[in-house]
């Protein structure tokens, strides 16, 4: 084989031992596929003394990133250092020195990508980012190229492992919210600080790159109305479940080309519905087209292996092009322009149904003063669940479904209702999918 590609990798975390790992045990059937030998030529990382779980050859170590970036050897920089900075630094720099790029940093495209873009576009290029969003499973490459026909109507994501293990062992085992969290952290589904990952700003930053891919804007962080799991009470999965709903964290985008609405929040999905199947840390991305009807896409969302999947998957595509002489033969976010047009719905105009929960003080009139005050505000009322009391102190649960009503209306209604003086604790909403 007369051609070789370099290859280096900044970043020897558990993702950057998986891609030495595959690049080095299967150059060979990569060889066969591409039509040319992928060569790892260099690995930076700033600690050689850590356990690793792939032995990355002595040869190829360095400290020093830049050795990376300006090795004439180097056709393609693989950056998984994760985070802003150093990380944006080292990608700019690669790109400027006309290396392409692959990246599994969302955080990074979400939050500092249209700088990035200017690059890429300006230099010739190519970014690739598979691994940014769901780990192994190659939502991106559907996006751009499998489903290019369709206009996208909507996509209804679990795209955050922690959070989806969190409420499974909630649902299946009656674990609390922390307990859960606990066991997560123990069995290394959750870091020593989950907070992006149960606050929900992980699944945001997935969902910007979604939207971004399948309306032809690039998105930014704070287009996403987030909510987390924090708040979900093991009391609410069991209403939930009574009522024929699963609680999952969602990220839903949905739009009609010249809108779009992009959210990420607990959900009630029906638990008969597929999503409501999809159990532990897995990762799926249920994506409705107008031509392609719905699709559903399903695998691991993280780990050293499949984010390592990923991560290669770009450096072959980006491979094949350079055989080929097509850089940027599709652009970075399938749009070869990406517009402003597309307008962002704002979260006081969403429509959904409602599940809510008053903890109130047990005296007659309660429910009547409650539903009139949904009334006024024209939103109907579904189905009740009402608990008795085991003593004259406590509260007790008045469970609600409401028919569909719009954000602001709920919230209006909300303020009143919380303020009544038989209500005891904040009402617990959450919105209704499917």
């Amino acid at each position: 084989m007369s051609r070789t590609i370099g290859i280096g990798l900044i970043g020897a975390g558990t993702i950057g031992c998986g891609v030495a790992r595959i690049l080095l045990e299967k150059g060979e059937l990569l060889s066969q596929r591409v039509g040319a030998a992928l060569a790892l030529k260099r690995v930076a990382d700033i600690d050689w003394e850590r356990d690793r779980s792939f032995d990355i050859p002595e040869r190829l170590r360095t400290r020093e990133a830049r050795e990376v970036i300006e090795d004439p050897e180097v056709s393609v920089v693989v950056e998984l250092v994760g985070g802003i900075e150093p990380a944006k630094g080292f990608i700019v720099g690669a790109l400027k020195r006309g290396k392409h790029v692959v990246t599994a940093n969302k955080a990074l495209l979400a939050e500092e990508g249209r700088e990035i873009l200017d690059v890429v576009m300006s230099d010739g290029v190519d970014l690739g980012f598979e691994a940014s969003v769901a780990g192994g499973i190659p939502i991106i490459l559907a996006l751009r190229e499998g489903l290019v026909a369709n206009t996208i109507v909507g996509m209804y994501g679990i795209i955050n492992g922690t959070a989806n293990f969190i409420l499974t062992k909630m649902e299946d085992q009656g674990l609390s919210f922390q307990d859960a969290l606990s066991q997560a952290q123990r069995l290394g589904y959750a870091e020593a600080d989950p907070t992006l990952d149960v606050n929900g700003t992980d699944a945001a930053h997935k969902a910007v790159l979604l939207a971004s891919l399948a309306y032809g804007r690039l998105f930014q962080l704070p287009d996403v109305y987030v909510e987390g799991i924090e708040g979900i009470d093991i009391r609410d999965i069991r209403y939930a479940h009574e009522m024929g709903y699963t609680v999952k964290l969602l990220a839903i985008i949905k739009g009609d080309g010249s809108e779009v609405e992009i959210r990420v929040h607990p959900a009630l999905v029906p638990s008969d519905h597929t999503l409501s199947k999809v159990k532990g840390a897995f990762n799926a991305i249920y994506v409705e087209g107008d031509a392609v009807g719905p699709t559903m896409f399903y695998g691991k969302g993280a780990g050293e292996m499949p984010t390592a999947s990923a991560v290669v998957s770009d450096i072959v595509s980006i491979a094949r092009n350079m055989l080929s002489g097509a850089s940027r033969r599709v652009a970075p976010f399938s749009y070869r322009s990406l517009t402003n047009g597309v307008r962002v719905k704002p979260m006081s105009e969403v429509e959904s149904r409602y599940y809510m929960r008053f903890s109130v003080l047990d005296k007659p009139g309660v429910l009547s003063s409650i539903a009139g005050i949904l009334g006024a505000h024209g939103i109907s009322i579904e189905s009740v669940i009402q608990k008795g009391h085991q003593t004259q102190r406590e509260s007790v649960p008045v469970v609600m479904m409401t028919h569909q009503a719009k954000e602001e209306h709920v919230q209006g209604a909300l303020g009143e209702i919380d303020k009544l003086p038989v209500v005891v604790h904040p009402t617990v909403v959450i919105r209704v999918e499917g």
